[in-house]
This record gives C-alpha cells, sequence and structure tokens, in this order.
C-alpha cells in the first residue's frame, strides 16, 4: 500500500473540518489551520452574553446520503431536534405564507391582483423576455412580470446590492426551480390543482439543539481526539510551489489562542511571527480569490486579475433582545419593503429554545452588505438603534421593547454571480490545475460558488476520497444540476442513524 500523504487543510468551516474529519479517520497526518479563534466558518454559532446567534440561518437538510450519515457520525441523535419549516414574506405591509398558500394569498393580495399575475404568465409565456441569461429575465420567464415584481426584485436586489438585471441566472437556478409562486397564484384560484407541486418543500428540518456550530466544535474535537492537528489564529500568507506542485504553507500568526475547540490554555507570545508547514497534498476552503493571491511564486498576471475581479456579498446580524411574546413562529421572514435596509429576520427561538433565554427571545435583523460600506462601518450601537427603528416601523416590536442589541458581521457570505465570475473561475481552476494540481479547492468560497452547507461539506468528502481512496470524482461537478435545495426529490430517503 502506498504511504499516506501528509494533508494540510486551510480553514475549519464544514468543508475543511469534514476533510479533516475524513482524513484522520482513515489514519492520514492532518494539520487544519484557521485563521480565526473559532470553528464553523458562516456556520458557526455567534455567543454573546449568553445568547447564541445562527449566522444566516442553516436548515440541516440534505438529499445527499453521505452527508446526512456524516452528521450524525459527528453529533449524537439527541442533540438534534426536529424543527418544522416556517418562513413568510413581508410584502406592502402583509405577511404571506412562503410557499404561498390559497387562503392566505387571496386574503393579502386579492382576487384581482392574482388573477393579475396569472395574466402577467401568459403573457410572458406568448412573449418571454429576450434575455434569460440574468436572473431578472430567467425569473420573469418562469413566473410573469407581476410576480417577479411583487417577490423576487426588491429582495433580491436586497442581497446582491445590485440591479437584478445585472445578476447571473444560475443563482436563479441554483435556488429557486420548481419553487414556482405561479403555482401558487393558481392554487389560490382554483385550489385542487398542483398541490403536490407546493407539498414538495421540506415541511420539517434537522438542528442541533445549541446552533450549527454545535456540530463543527465537535468535529474539532474529534479531529484532535484521532490525533489530527487544529491550529488557530494563523492566517495562510503564502502557498508555496515548484515544479508543477505545491510544497507547504507559510501562515502569519494574527492573535491569541482563542476559545475555539482544540486550542491549548496558554495564550501565544509570537503574533506576527511566521510559520512553516510543509504537506503533500493542500485541500483549501479559503477564498479562492485569496487562494490565487498567496500562491507563491506569484500567478501570471491574467490569472491574478481573474482572482481580483471574483466579488463577495457581506452579511451582518444585528440580533435584538425582546419579550418572548413578540416572537414569531418562523425561522425567518423575507423583507421586501424597498425603504427599509433590513433583508431578512430571524426569530432565534423558532430554531431552538436552546438558543435564547426564559421569558424573552432574540429577533436577528439581517443586512445584506459590502464589507467597508455604510452599513458595514456602522458603530455597533448606531446599527442596534437602526435595528429597532426598523423592526418598529414593520409593525413587530415597539422600539421601547428592545432590552439588548448585539452585531455580529460575516464577511465574504455570499460569493457574487456576476457577469464574469464563471470565465474567471475557469482561468483560475486552468491555471492552478497547471502550476500546482495538489492543491485542492473545496466549498463555497474555495470554489466560489453558492453551495449549502451539504454540498460544501460533499466536495470536501470526495476530495478525501479521491485523495485517499483512489476514486475519481467530479468535485466541481457538485450542485451544478438546476435543482431546488430544500425541495424532497423522488425517492429520497434519509440514511440510516
Amino acid at each position: 500500500m502506498a504511504e499516506k500523504p501528509e494533508v494540510i487543510v486551510i480553514g475549519a468551516g464544514p468543508a475543511g473540518l469534514t476533510a479533516g474529519w475524513e482524513l484522520v479517520k482513515r489514519d492520514v497526518p492532518v494539520t487544519v489551520l484557521e485563521g480565526d479563534s473559532t470553528v464553523g466558518g458562516i456556520s458557526r454559532t455567534a455567543e454573546r452574553e449568553g445568547w447564541r446567534f445562527d449566522i444566516g440561518g442553516h436548515r440541516f437538510f440534505t438529499k445527499v446520503p453521505e452527508v446526512e450519515a456524516l452528521w450524525h457520525e459527528i453529533l449524537p441523535d439527541e442533540d438534534f431536534l426536529m424543527r418544522p419549516r416556517s418562513s413568510r414574506i413581508m410584502y406592502n405591509g402583509k405577511l404571506f405564507d412562503y410557499p404561498l398558500r390559497a387562503g392566505n394569498a387571496l386574503r393579502g393580495l386579492g382576487v384581482l391582483e392574482a388573477v393579475r399575475c396569472i395574466l402577467s404568465y401568459a403573457w410572458a409565456r406568448v412573449r418571454p423576455p429576450q434575455d434569460q441569461t440574468k436572473f431578472e429575465g430567467w425569473v420573469a420567464a418562469r413566473f410573469g412580470w407581476r410576480l417577479y415584481g411583487i417577490f423576487f426584485k426588491t429582495y433580491t436586489e436586497k442581497v446582491w446590492g445590485v440591479p437584478a438585471n445585472t445578476i447571473e441566472a444560475d443563482w436563479a437556478a441554483q435556488r429557486i426551480k420548481n419553487l414556482s409562486l405561479l403555482n401558487a397564484i393558481v392554487n389560490a384560484v382554483m385550489p385542487k390543482r398542483n398541490q403536490k407541486d407546493i407539498a414538495s418543500l421540506i415541511e420539517e428540518f434537522q438542528y442541533p439543539k445549541h446552533g450549527p456550530g454545535m456540530m463543527w466544535e465537535a468535529a474539532a474535537d474529534k479531529i484532535s481526539k484521532r490525533g489530527g492537528k487544529i491550529v488557530f489564529e494563523e492566517k495562510v500568507r503564502r502557498i508555496h510551489h515548484a515544479d508543477g506542485r505545491a510544497t507547504g504553507v507559510t501562515t502569519v500568526v494574527t492573535g491569541g489562542y482563542g476559545p475555539g475547540a482544540g486550542a491549548p490554555e496558554a495564550s501565544r507570545t509570537d503574533i506576527g511571527s511566521e510559520h512553516r508547514y510543509s504537506g503533500d497534498e493542500i485541500i483549501s476552503s479559503m477564498s479562492f480569490s485569496s487562494l490565487i493571491r498567496v500562491m507563491d511564486p506569484p500567478a501570471p498576471d491574467h490569472v491574478l486579475a481573474a482572482a481580483n475581479a471574483l466579488r463577495y456579498r457581506d452579511f451582518l446580524t444585528v440580533a435584538l433582545v425582546v419579550p418572548e411574546s413578540a416572537g414569531f413562529p418562523d425561522n425567518w421572514i423575507y423583507v421586501h419593503s424597498p425603504e427599509l435596509l433590513v433583508g431578512r429576520i430571524q426569530n432565534f427561538a423558532s430554531w431552538s429554545p436552546f438558543l435564547v433565554k426564559e421569558g424573552r427571545t432574540c429577533l436577528g435583523m439581517e443586512y445584506f452588505v459590502f464589507e467597508g460600506d455604510e452599513t458595514w462601518s456602522m458603530p455597533d450601537e448606531d446599527l442596534i438603534a437602526l435595528a429597532s427603528k426598523e423592526l418598529a416601523q414593520l409593525g413587530l416590536v415597539p422600539a421601547d421593547q428592545v432590552e439588548r442589541g448585539f452585531v455580529v458581521r460575516m464577511p465574504k457570505a455570499y460569493p457574487f454571480y456576476d457577469a464574469d465570475y464563471k470565465k474567471n473561475v475557469e482561468i483560475m481552476r486552468g491555471w492552478l490545475a497547471e502550476a500546482a494540481p495538489n492543491v485542492h479547492p473545496v466549498g463555497r468560497n474555495g470554489m466560489h460558488r453558492y453551495n449549502n452547507q451539504d454540498h460544501s461539506m460533499y466536495t470536501a468528502l470526495l476530495t478525501v476520497q479521491n485523495l485517499v481512496d483512489g476514486a475519481e470524482h467530479d468535485v466541481w461537478g457538485v450542485n451544478v444540476e438546476e435543482d431546488y435545495h430544500e425541495e424532497v426529490s423522488p425517492g429520497y430517503a434519509k440514511a440510516p442513524r
């Protein structure tokens, strides 16, 4: 049997820790390098004064049995809750069930508006938008211009911060295929028709009782106990390569050891110093653009230009402590009101009662931003005041009932699908395959692909199978099908526990 490689894993989010766990299970020497003081990446659970916040909301549902089994390998069954899938849309001051239901839609839109939406769809079928390569045309062709304007345009432009006619249709195809709001309106008028289409969405999902970070803290602990090494607060400064192979990684120490799992108790005294790690294979979940920029020797100018052209949308949550009575049953509410900056509101108690405290709940006001813009740069107290004001404007909670607020910022939350992102990713992939084919991008930011947590984990799992088990999976083929992430596939069955 061939000697097992030494593997460096960059990043301790879902993809990086999945890779680390799969490697130590195979007795492969692994070092996980994490620039932050904690694990989980965007799937971490932030904690402030005993309150826990899920960054963005993570429904544990997957159509990939291997990932399902992995979840329950990392956490015991008793640490999972089964939670109802519940979300609504705030449009024109009214709340609509999402997906729409007949009675609710009729009361909210009214029969006349529902008929207008159907006629708009019919016209779009007769005269479809000429350009369906962009989000706007893709959605309008499938739902009609009127439904597009009501339920898609404003929220999507909040998420991405640009006009919807500049966003690539890939995002729509990946996220909302078969989630037909047209069918919902048709069902509102003719209730007996197409009910199974709406019911095909998942109705419940699993959730770790202390938030998704609970899983990644457990994964890090398991990796350490099996002999893997996890290094915190060291950012990758250079990835060395020569003669068509990467040979190692140089990091810079950015801080003392934080509270992350696996960190030693003593604080570090070598902040600013560099460390060198050697490895036979490198699995990277750091952003693809950053990966290319740290290659040493540097990538050619045209490859660096492609890396620098990739964009990201950043994210922040303002968590407001309010009386329990001010909560709502939804996991989140989508806010389409263009006059408000908030894009979505989570009720953390609806995810898990273990995230909140007795008699109170915590509402997460979510803002989609660009790092460094006006909203991102606001002092925390100003953001808390803004979120409290907008919560009151929505008629959900009077501002004087907000007891406390906390701000959590998350850079590079969403890879940006602009007109050139595919071309730029292909340029970067092509060069990396020649210069250092033993560097393997995985995960959402690692591959610049809007993956959910389960698909990010799957890319890492398949990569380890390729490296150690001799498999030949096309990792870049994961999640390229136009298939909505939370729609139940025919024949879908959960993996045995």
